[in-house]
């Protein structure tokens, strides 16, 4: 796994391995840098299900300000922890162990990408992207990244639309932003009318 673009292009990240591990691969990170390249310069990033910082590291390397990388697993938090060091990236990178929910419900702040590649099959979809809109966690112009398999959740959620989605082999990427009221106005429906 590697840094594919910005000023740590190809860097070589820390992995590692398990059951339950699947990392984006190269070929689906590109696609989906190439889908949100807009959205990148000096954005506040949150990871929910960080496995080894690599959408973080690429964000940051892209030009993002600053990430927040959540795993529940001590494991991955250890190697998001080695990979900021090696990338330098210690200062714009804020890495937790704990649960991403608890945190949606906590933070009180808001962010200009969250990424969402949570353990395929799992449940783990709907209640994040509940969990993004009840909590208002989306900057105005801020998107939520979805990586899924064809067999998982990728489709409407409340409160939030879709705007890009694409399928890459079994993984599809959906890229969300919040709903927007159907009269024009520039409000969105996450629960604070």
């Amino acid at each position: 796994m590697r840094i594919i673009s910005g000023e740590h292009r190809g860097r070589r990240l820390l992995e590692f391995k398990g059951m339950d591990i699947r990392p984006t691969t190269d070929r689906v990170k590109e696609s989906v840098f190439n889908l949100i390249q807009e959205y990148i310069s000096g954005a506040e990033v949150l990871d929910m299900f960080g496995g080894s910082g690599a959408l973080s590291f690429e964000a940051l390397s892209r030009g993002a300000a600053h990430a927040v990388c959540i795993d529940k697993d001590r494991h991955a938090v250890d190697i998001i922890r080695k990979n900021a060091q090696t990338l330098n990236y210690t200062d714009k990178c804020e890495i937790l162990n704990g649960d991403s929910f608890e945190y949606l419900r906590r933070c009180g702040r808001s962010f200009d990408i969250v990424f969402l590649d949570p353990p395929y099959n799992k449940g783990f979809i709907e209640p994040a992207l509940r969990g993004i809109s009840e909590n208002d966690i989306l900057s105005e112009d801020g998107i939520a990244v979805l990586e899924s398999d064809y067999t998982d959740f990728f489709g409407e959620a409340d409160g939030l639309e879709i705007i890009k989605q694409r399928k890459y082999g079994r993984t599809y990427i959906t890229v969300y932003r919040k709903k927007e009221w159907t009269d024009g106005k520039n409000s969105n429906l996450s629960g604070k009318l």
